[in-house]
């Protein structure tokens, strides 16, 4: 990664299980853009980096499933 790329944290999540999700914008030198979620649990960090394409099937998909899980609640 090069240091003319630019990432900003967007939004920290407490999430169950003593996770932490990190949103993160990344703008690379090249003009593209990308959403990092960074998934923290203890020392481990996973992250995932999604284009737009990719992350409108996740929303998808999570409005979905919210939609169905709030119904039931």
């Amino acid at each position: 990664m090069s240091d003319k790329n630019t990432i900003t944290d967007l939004k920290i999540i407490s999430a169950p299980w003593n996770k932490t999700i990190t949103l993160q914008n990344i703008s690379y030198e090249e003009g593209m853009n990308m959403l990092r979620f960074r998934i923290k649990e203890g020392r481990r960090f996973t992250d995932l980096e999604l284009d737009s394409q990719s992350l409108g099937q996740l929303n998808a998909v999570l409005s979905d499933w919210l939609t169905l899980n709030v119904q039931k609640s």
